[in-house]
């Protein structure tokens, strides 16, 4: 989905409205963190003791707002998911990491986001954090080649969201969400009663219709479901520049034009190509896999294609071209159609897959016979063992085929650069 407003969409100093947009949502975001209190140590630290928990509650109310609203959006057509910017998880590094930020919070009563608030208006608590929080940026900056190994590593597993961990349909992982949400804030209310000895019957009955409406919306999410592979695969099209002119193509418009096919030669130059990182991806059995290969060539066989793609959408740079390999082009079209239905950028197809390849490159070689028997999207050729990338054809001299021409298919798709968000 594109930004609505295209004057937005691109962030640079010829495009002085987007620092404008920018500022008016920070200011914004400041203003409202003051008014409601988050400026003030004394009431954030509160929440530890159970005395005011404002902070729980409007945290909680921001989260399950944004999640009814972004599904609700995706379930209706309107965003694509796989979009969105997911952080990875990483839980050694994140366990570690919210103790730390967790025991500066008590005692610091800020969270990064709040001490710049705090110390926007003057307060001297919020600019001491403030001024910690730098050194300690500083510091790790300075001391971070000493364990970058262990946070980038320690307990990883990607884009990974609570419907892949439970196995449950996205709506009624939403559902039972705000479910939990409207618990916390009745039990927070419980604990501010008894604890904080706050008077609760001055709070404002509005809150009870924000929470039917959360409950609504998230009943909708269930019942409309998520888009299916199909509806998604449909609405996918590709732009590309004929004649000096821009044309549109839909999914099977590009199968069609066999524009995402490239030829085994383009496929092997793209190795030595410094604008573009292939990374080829074998949906083959892992039978015909082990009997040959293409040299680092990744085996996913077409039934596990789905499983990879979260580390497709969140772990390769821009440059990333995904070239798919079958025996012949079937199952690799059939992944094709997964990945760019899931957003994937940059893929393609092997032209004529691993038969293909053979015949251009080892056609000759006497350890491989041609295989009369073979059908559909086989290997056409027997093999007196399976040497798997071993084969000389597997990894062909780039000297010996050095002034090899072929028409160019790849077009690179830059994915917009990662961003993150503090706690606020």
């Amino acid at each position: 989905m594109q930004f609505p407003l295209e004057s937005f969409n691109a962030v640079s100093a010829a495009n002085p409205w987007t620092y404008v947009l920018f500022g008016l949502v920070g200011f914004a975001f400041g203003f409202t963190l003051e008014m409601s209190g988050f400026g003030n140590s004394a009431k954030l630290a509160a929440q530890f003791y159970f005395k005011e928990l404002t902070v729980l509650k409007v945290m909680f109310t921001a989260i399950v707002t944004a999640m009814v609203l972004l599904f609700g959006a995706v379930a209706l057509g309107v965003l694509d998911f796989s979009q969105v910017w997911v952080n990875p998880t990483y839980i050694s590094s994140g366990i570690v990491g919210g103790l730390i930020m967790g025991v500066g919070f008590i005692v610091g009563g800020f969270c990064p986001t709040t001490s710049l608030a705090s110390a926007s208006t003057g307060k001297i608590d919020g600019m001491m954090f403030m001024l910690g929080g730098f050194v300690g940026a500083f510091l790790f900056g300075e001391t971070e080649q000493y364990f970058t190994q262990w946070y980038n590593n320690a307990g990883y597993l990607g884009r990974l969201t609570l419907d892949q961990v439970f196995g449950l349909p996205v709506g009624v992982v939403v559902l039972l969400i705000v479910l939990m949400a409207l618990f916390m804030f009745w039990g927070s209310e419980q604990l501010e009663r008894i604890i904080g000895k706050k008077d609760m019957s001055h709070e404002p009955k509005l809150r009870l219709v924000g929470a039917g409406a959360l409950v609504a919306v998230a009943l909708a999410v269930v019942f409309i479901g998520q888009p299916s592979l199909d509806s998604r695969y449909a609405k996918v099209t590709f732009t590309r520049t004929i004649n000096e002119e821009q044309v549109v193509y839909s999914a099977d418009e590009m199968l069609a034009n066999r524009l995402v096919f490239v030829s085994p030669a383009e496929a092997f130059k793209a190795q030595y190509n410094q604008s573009m990182n292939p990374i080829y991806l074998d949906v083959r059995p892992e039978a015909d896999y082990n009997l040959y290969h293409i040299e680092n060539a990744v085996n996913v066989p077409l039934a596990h294609i789905s499983e990879v793609i979260p580390t497709l959408l969140s772990e390769p740079a821009a440059n990333s071209v995904f070239i798919l390999i079958s025996n012949d082009e079937t199952a690799a079209v059939e992944a094709w159609k997964v990945l760019v239905a899931s957003s994937v950028p940059n893929v393609y197809v092997l032209e004529g897959g691993v038969n293909n390849w053979i015949a251009f490159f080892g056609g000759d070689d006497p350890e491989m016979q041609p295989n009369p028997t073979a059908g559909d999207d086989q290997l056409k050729y027997l093999f007196s063992s399976a040497l798997g990338s071993r084969y000389e054809s597997c990894s062909p001299s780039p000297i010996e085929y050095e002034k090899l021409t072929y028409d160019a298919r790849i077009v690179l798709q830059l994915k917009r650069d990662k961003s993150g968000g503090g706690c606020g």
